[in-house]
């Protein structure tokens, strides 16, 4: 005999419809409107959004992972990758400082 015939399944997908329907119908009254614009990167939206990060503590944290990558590097004698790992830490630092200075510049305004 199939499963669908069953009388527990017909109650628990029963049960099941009409707590997920009630669980649904409440969470759309929870929830504000949704918005059908695009998020738009405006100065008004830069002027509402701090940075929280400070230029220190970002630079830091290339440094350590790069540290960490470099060590491992010098410890396996990986001449290559150390120069990789080197020239891709001065990349990124500068990267990174002109964005900074980006940023700072908007903060400014």
């Amino acid at each position: 005999m199939p499963d669908s015939l069953n009388p527990r399944r017909l109650f628990m997908g029963a049960a099941k419809k009409y707590l997920l329907d009630a669980i649904e119908s409440t969470d759309a009254e929870r929830r504000p409107p949704a918005i059908d614009e695009a998020p738009r990167l405006t100065p008004k939206a830069i002027e509402r959004t701090r940075m929280s990060r400070s230029r220190d503590r970002i630079l830091a944290n290339l440094d350590d992972m790069y540290r960490e990558a470099f060590e491992r590097a010098k410890t396996t004698g990986d001449e290559s990758q150390m120069a990789s790992l080197d020239f891709a830490y001065r990349r990124e630092q500068l990267y990174f400082e002109i964005l900074l200075d980006v940023r700072d510049a908007i903060e400014r305004r």
